[in-house]
């Protein structure tokens, strides 16, 4: 482990604030953390859909990208702050980078969107990554003279192992999404736990694998007698990805993904889970139940309406 940065008191849940009450599943008060916006090809993210089907249910702008939410959920109780996933994060400083993918942090940024919530930095006890494409774990890094160095000096950051070993030796497909500045640091400051497969990581917190968009990519779930949420992650990126043929092409078993998410779509209808999506730039949460269509999205709303 790492130095240990002075930390300051878990920060007050949600009914000790001021503010509207936000929900809570467990010991945990659950709170949205916005990153910013980022944009991509609206043809890579929809995959076989043809242009004038997909540009119906999100504009495409004059690059043919789509505007892509960076949202983050928070977890704080039981004397924990945990935070899911971190966004693009600010070690990107070439505008080339900036400019193709459209990153956006002029409405929010990771650090402001947690101090909102009366969070800093040092605060955050557990990091858990989805997997280590650059819009999911740039933020778990930050640059301090010039130099990637983790960003939540106090946290130990939660990875799959065999996405960890994935992404360390990356294939063609996948070499630009995987950036190490964002993800080494980590080890080597001593504060990466290696998750072994789909367990109870923390308290109320659990983890299942899919393996279509990446190689052994974690959901989240977070769950307690009455409510089950899940933080759906790149399984199914907005809520106009639930049909199965629309796919993403950065996806590297297309096939293995229809799959999953016909299962996992089944499962969250029967079970009556909740959803939360990472990239929808509208929808934070929504259900799903049957229907003649099959599985489809209703009820759309933010976290604070759980």
């Amino acid at each position: 482990m790492g130095p240990v940065f002075e930390r300051l008191p878990v920060p007050l849940s949600c009914h000790e604030r001021a503010g509207p009450p936000m929900p809570e599943i467990g010991p945990y008060t659950l709170h949205t953390v916005d990153t910013g916006r980022f944009g991509l090809d609206g043809g890579a993210m929809f995959g076989i859909v043809p242009k004038p089907l997909w540009s119906q249910r999100i504009e495409p702008d004059e690059q043919n990208r789509i505007p892509l939410s960076m949202r983050c959920l928070l977890l704080i109780g039981d004397g924990r702050v945990v935070l899911i996933d971190t966004g693009i994060g600010d070690t990107f400083e070439d505008t080339k980078f900036q400019d193709i993918f459209a990153v956006d942090h002029s409405g929010a940024t990771l650090e402001g969107s947690l101090a909102a919530h009366g969070v800093a930095p040092v605060d955050v006890t557990d990091v858990v990554l989805t997997h280590l494409h650059f819009d999911h774990a740039g933020g778990s890094t930050r640059r301090i003279d010039g130099e990637p160095a983790v960003a939540f000096p106090n946290a130990t950051y939660h990875v799959q192992r065999r996405h960890w070993n994935w992404a360390a030796d990356p294939n063609p497909k996948e070499e630009q999404s995987f950036r190490s500045d964002t993800f080494a640091p980590i080890e080597e400051a001593g504060q990466l736990n290696l998750v072994e497969g789909e367990t109870t990581l923390l308290p109320h917190v659990d983890v299942s694998l899919v393996h279509g968009h990446t190689e052994a990519q974690q959901t989240v779930t977070v769950r307690d007698d009455e409510t089950t949420l899940v933080y759906v992650a790149d399984l199914l990126p907005t809520t106009h990805h639930l049909s199965p043929a629309w796919t993403m092409a950065y996806d590297v078993r297309p096939l293995r993904t229809i799959e999953e998410k016909g299962e996992f779509l089944e499962q969250a209808a029967d079970s009556e889970w909740k959803l939360f999506f990472e990239h929808d730039p509208e929808v934070a949460v929504a259900d799903v139940e049957r229907t003649d269509r099959g599985v489809q999205v209703v009820n759309e709303r933010s976290l604070d309406a759980l």
